[in-house]
């Protein structure tokens, strides 16, 4: 029984910690938020979580993950910013979750690119048009990160659950 202590008291800190690191950018919210359901299942074995959720649990992850990769850059090529815009919105959220938390990290991402984009990219003829591009992008991206993370987060807890109280 002490095992399985341990590995819930684990996941439920990668938990926590995947779900902060959705709207941190350094942290990878997804992959931290899935790492306890492979703990579970070998420390639970196949009754308490099943191997195939946890394999499609496992690429949605990654595939959470890779879209906050995507999705801004993609959101921002489609409304015209350049690569300056999409650092300086990186630049911004880290600027603004450190000052301004938490709604500094979408003023951040925001103000980032249209500076960004005015300062680096001034041949854009509509810098606040792609600055609100990259912010689109950076929010979904951010959605789908936290709705992965959260049902990671719900799988985790309904395995620990079966694992400690059967």
């Amino acid at each position: 029984m002490a095992v399985e202590i341990i590995a819930v008291l684990i996941g439920i800190a990668a938990v926590a910690v995947g779900i902060v690191g959705c709207v941190l950018p350094i942290v990878p919210g997804p992959i931290l938020a899935f790492a306890p359901l492979p703990l579970v299942l070998l420390v639970g074995g196949g009754e308490v979580i099943s191997p195939v959720l946890v394999g499609v649990m496992a690429a949605a992850a990654l595939g959470a993950t890779l879209s906050d990769q995507v999705l801004p850059i993609a959101a921002s090529r489609k409304a015209g910013a350049g690569r300056p815009g999409v650092i300086g919105s990186i630049l911004g959220m880290l600027v603004g979750i450190v000052f301004f938390p938490p709604l500094g990290l979408i003023a951040g991402a925001f103000l980032g690119a249209l500076a960004g984009e005015l300062v680096f990219h001034r041949e854009n003829e509509h810098p606040l048009r792609a600055a609100l591009g990259v912010l689109r992008g950076t929010l979904l991206a951010a959605l789908v990160k936290l709705t992965v993370s959260g049902v990671s987060g719900f799988f985790f807890a309904r395995a620990a659950l079966r694992m400690l109280w059967g």
